[in-house]
């Protein structure tokens, strides 16, 4: 919890020189978008937009083809790669063209789609509602996974005109995925692989400090869970979001500040390539709703995969039970691949292991065969390519051998 004091010791601190910024010379980074990042290493990119059933604006980017293989015209499996919590687009370009799982699956043959859930710093647009409005940041990951994947995958199918898709999504990725898989299952047949790194679904054995902390005060209904829930987790201005940014960086005394960042967000450090921190930091924590994280401190508390706990009373209005419903995860028959690490505090070997017995069309749970494999390891380890990325990309490429896509 040190640490977690120090973050918002420095964040206090940002805010009071916010008051002074028109005073302030300091040469901020240059903030680059996901299209941009692409495009500085030689590669096509795209920026899409689709918009949800309940009006949140949601900003996908491709890389439609490799420069590598110059395969513009020539047809290309899909895969879609959605991001977990805190984060965004950008997490799977950081590594660079030889790492990134995003450039490895393009330089593949792959058509990549890279998607951003509500609420983070792309998707924050609404066409029913102002972004000030109260009800803007009313949802958990439940209505991503039961609106916005959906609505980002029917728009990915639509625009390549093809019927089915690979989908890898690391953490909360995953936890919306089986969202969508249970309450949606139709979504299931366009799905032609599902890889799951580090799944949070079951989370009754995770050791993350921030969940274990939190839980007694926010991990129930009542007063904590009510005075922090539908609104924007850590609401920075830019000016804010900047000087944090530009002050993460690989100089020794502000790598330990740039660390600190990446504990709150996702854990250990485990393996991490910590020479990518000051490019994490431009913009991460990408955003989320205080919901999403209750939701998760929920699942530690109850050691089950259910809905959005809102207490009895509003629970009965919402799903006519006092007890909110848990998600019928049999009902996913994608074909479902688990990975898991044994140094995840987030995503626990253990409860990842109640979920084969579960689910229709599980084909394989594989454990990292590394002890210190972390939560932030499956896309940012100094060898997340040969660890991950080619087994994933390999699954990918043998399943479009035997089907023809």
């Amino acid at each position: 919890m040190l640490k977690v004091s120090l973050i918002l010791l420095v964040l206090s601190a940002a805010a009071v020189l916010a008051d002074f910024e028109p005073f302030l010379d300091i040469p901020f980074k240059p903030v680059r978008t996901s299209a941009e990042r692409i495009e500085s290493h030689g590669y096509p990119s795209e920026s899409h937009y689709v918009e949800t059933e309940d009006g949140y604006v949601l900003n996908m980017f491709r890389i439609p083809h490799s420069p590598k293989l110059k395969n513009e015209k020539k047809e290309r499996p899909v895969v879609f790669i959605m991001h977990g919590l805190f984060s965004c687009s950008d997490c799977f370009l950081l590594n660079g063209p030889d790492n990134a799982l995003a450039y490895n699956y393009v330089d593949a043959g792959y058509d990549v789609w890279l998607g951003n859930a509500r609420g983070n710093l792309y998707s924050r647009k609404n066409t029913k509602m102002s972004i000030n409005h109260p009800y803007f940041w009313r949802f958990s990951w439940h209505e991503i996974g039961h609106y916005d994947l959906p609505a980002m995958i029917d728009y990915v199918l639509a625009t390549t005109g093809q019927e089915k898709l690979h989908y890898v999504g690391h953490s909360q990725g995953c936890t919306t995925f089986f969202v969508m898989g249970s309450t949606r299952p139709e979504y299931n047949k366009k799905i032609k692989t599902a890889h799951m790194l580090a799944p949070p679904i079951f989370m009754g054995n995770v050791t993350e400090g921030i969940i274990l902390a939190t839980a007694p005060y926010v991990g129930s209904p009542g007063l904590g869970a009510e005075l922090l829930q539908n609104q924007v987790f850590l609401p920075l201005n830019q000016y804010i979001q900047r000087l944090l940014d530009t002050a993460c960086s690989n100089q020794p005394i502000m790598l330990s500040y740039c660390k600190t960042l990446a504990l709150m967000w996702g854990g250990d450090l485990g393996n991490l390539n910590a020479t990518l921190l000051p490019q994490v930091a431009e913009t991460h924590p990408a955003g989320i709703s205080t919901n999403q994280g209750i939701h998760f401190i929920q699942s530690y508390v109850s050691n089950d995969f259910r809905r959005y706990d809102w207490g009895p009373k509003n629970n009965l209005a919402f799903y006519g039970t006092e007890v909110p419903p848990s998600y019928d995860i049999t009902k996913i028959d994608a074909n479902l691949y688990l990975y898991s690490g044994e140094a995840d505090g987030s995503a626990n070997v253990m409860d990842i292991a109640r979920l084969p017995g579960l689910l229709p069309n599980m084909k394989e749970l594989y454990t990292i065969p590394d002890p210190t494999f972390g939560h932030l390891d499956f896309i940012f380890a100094n060898s997340v390519k040969e660890i991950i990325n080619d087994k994933v990309i390999g699954i990918s490429k043998d399943y479009d051998a035997k089907n023809k896509f």
